[in-house]
């Protein structure tokens, strides 16, 4: 709960005070630290300002600025507490050092107030435990890998680009303190070109987490520190996981990761995630970072250039005097995202006062800087921060001798090699779908010979009536046509999710890119068309992964005229009733039409509906990696 919700005459305690710089320095010198009670005592004519009494004097605030106090109601004490017993947060010394203090005190010792205060102190220690995570990084940086070793989840791991398309959380305890955390999208930046750069931003934005873990590969630094200068300008408390750092050192390659952490103003821990090296001190870093007692963390700003600067400043001094500026992110990040024209940050600024004259001169020093740049205002921002990464690596990073992607090369040579590359890929998908349906067939028919005892059984117990129609032939036997597929569907993920890990569907997408491009779609599209095979549901979320919209819609619109499993009793009825002496071919040619007509239909709607196609096909090729359950 936020201070704002606080309604007249109520008090609460606060347990955090979120915001950046100069509002978070002014709002804890004015009393509103972790422990204090605040009441709210009246609201003015127009609910805004509102006037709360706080350790013995009375204070205004704005209701934008107490929106970034969070508070817990006397009320919740009891059951907070009882939570934090349950979690085995603290033990019984905890509790009776927090009644020896008052009772030592002399004062209250024996009165009701003794209770009180005590119940507050342990509950807002208890909140002081709790650590919000947020974790945030590129495509197969190992992100969703480190979650699973920190939280003990079984979240799907992929090695292609977008196989986490959602969010997932996770809970644990440490060392006294209690996790929450939440595994984001995998995403290269934070514009507002796809929905994984959207909801990344938007979690950070509306949650608030109280550190981030920015999940980089410490083999690449150069492509994945991109993403930590864009969490740089949003001035969190981060830490960088640099992951999957014995291939790093198995390049011979040598990082002065404190050095470069230093430079940067955030702590840096090499981690393994598959192995879980480094956990407990990423987590111990987390710790210092939440508790502000970390010496390598602090704010920087990165240096944009004599171009640029000048601008940002101007619209950063615009910002902080503009009414209603949301105080989730500093208004340098605002000024600069003004520049870049970004238009989620337009939105959201567009509520406040002022905007029309601030958007204006974001515009006019865009125009300015393009000018005198020759170039677009985005390629300005990121080739500054490439500057930046290039100079900081220069100083702490020297290059392994040993190439540890011999492997991957070779691998590829194969793969999506002009001549083998196309046979290579028939063949797979043949043995995928050959074991799917061969496989498949034993453990079908162990699943209708359970159904069918099951039946019987059923209709031999009980008399015949709508009752037993319902069980036997509604519940029994519906679900049991569906279930008989689930092995199909079993085997066929497990084909595919073998892919996605060692890498190779991102290589199917790379050599099938010229066949989708010439449908009007992308390479990407491939994946989610090839998994509507086994079914079509998980295959249009798949199409989360296309970072262009009108792809991704063609994609979504065209998945249901391919066949997927759940079809073949449909298919096999019409072959075997029709085509009694060809049952096999008819069934084939069935699956190749309903694929002519999705090809058909992608082709008419490019042409006539999505003709432009707003993003080019450019996606990472992870290396290739032997698969793991990590």
């Amino acid at each position: 709960m936020r201070l704002s919700d606080l309604h007249n005459g109520e008090s609460a305690v606060i347990t955090k005070v979120y915001g950046h710089g100069g509002f978070r320095k002014r709002i804890t010198e004015m009393g509103f630290v972790r422990g204090r009670n605040v009441t709210s005592v009246m609201n003015s004519p127009l609910k805004d300002p509102v006037k709360y009494s706080i350790i013995g004097y009375e204070v205004s605030l704005r209701r934008s600025e107490a929106e970034m106090i969070e508070v817990l109601y006397e009320s919740e004490f009891d059951d907070k507490i009882a939570l934090t017993d349950n979690h085995e947060i603290f033990d019984d010394e905890y509790y009776k050092h927090v009644d020896d203090t008052y009772i030592a005190s002399g004062e209250q010792a024996k009165t009701t107030n003794h209770h009180h205060y005590a119940e507050a102190d342990k509950q807002t220690a208890y909140r002081r435990n709790i650590i919000n995570i947020a974790l945030v990084g590129n495509p197969n940086s190992g992100k969703t890998s480190l979650f699973n070793a920190l939280s003990g989840g079984s979240e799907h791991v992929g090695n292609y680009g977008g196989v986490t398309v959602s969010s997932k959380t996770g809970h644990f305890n440490y060392n006294g303190y209690h996790f929450n955390i939440t595994d984001l999208p995998g995403t290269y930046s934070l514009s507002a070109y796809t929905p994984e750069e959207r909801y990344v931003r938007e979690h950070i934005f509306e949650k608030m987490p109280d550190v981030i873990i920015n999940s980089v590969v410490a083999s690449n630094l150069e492509r994945n520190l991109y993403l930590t200068t864009e969490l740089i300008d949003l001035n969190p408390r981060m830490v960088v996981a640099l992951n999957m750092y014995d291939e790093l050192q198995a390049s011979g390659a040598k990082l002065d990761y404190t050095k470069l952490g230093g430079m940067i103003g955030v702590p840096m821990v090499p981690t393994v995630a598959k192995s879980k090296l480094g956990l407990d001190t990423l987590l111990d870093t987390v710790i210092d970072i939440f508790e502000s007692r970390n010496s390598t963390a602090r704010h920087i700003h990165i240096n944009y250039g004599n171009t640029t600067e000048p601008e940002i400043s101007v619209l950063k001094d615009m910002i902080r005097r503009s009414e209603d500026v949301p105080q989730q992110f500093p208004a340098r990040y605002w000024a600069i995202k003004l520049l870049e024209r970004d238009s989620e940050a337009e939105n959201i600024l567009k509520k406040c006062d002022g905007y029309s004259k601030l958007k204006e001169t974001a515009d006019k020093a865009a125009g300015r800087i393009e000018h005198q740049t020759n170039n677009d205002i985005e390629t300005v921002i990121s080739d500054a921060k490439y500057g930046y990464i290039t100079g900081a690596l220069q100083e702490t990073y020297a290059a392994g001798t040993h190439d540890t992607n011999k492997k991957t090369h070779f691998i590829d040579s194969l793969v999506a090699n002009q001549w083998l590359g196309f046979p290579i890929f028939i063949l797979l998908m043949w043995v995928m779908f050959m074991s799917t349906f061969f496989l498949g067939a034993y453990p079908q028919e162990w699943i209708e010979t359970g159904v069918d005892k099951l039946s019987e059984l059923i209709s031999s117990i009980m008399p015949e009536g709508a009752l037993r129609e319902l069980l036997v032939g509604g519940i029994i036997g519906g679900v049991g046509s569906v279930i008989v597929f689930l092995p199909n569907i079993l085997i066929l993920y497990l084909f595919i999710s073998f892919m996605e890990d060692s890498g190779y569907m991102a290589r199917a997408a790379f050599i099938m890119d010229r066949i989708m491009h010439k449908m009007g779609l992308h390479g990407k599209s491939f994946i989610p068309l090839i998994m509507g095979f086994g079914c079509n549901v998980p295959a249009i979320m798949a199409t989360r992964t296309i970072e262009s919209h009108s792809s991704r819609l063609i994609t979504i619109l065209i998945n249901p005229f391919i066949s997927c499993s759940a079809r073949i009793p449909v298919l096999l009825l019409f072959a075997g009733t029709f085509f009694p002496e060809s049952a096999g071919t008819a069934m084939i040619l069935m699956y190749m039409f309903g694929t002519l007509i999705a090809v058909i239909t992608a082709k008419v709607l490019r042409k006539a509906y999505f003709k432009v196609d707003e993003t080019p096909f450019v996606m990472e090729l992870p290396p290739s990696r032997m698969p793991s359950s990590a």
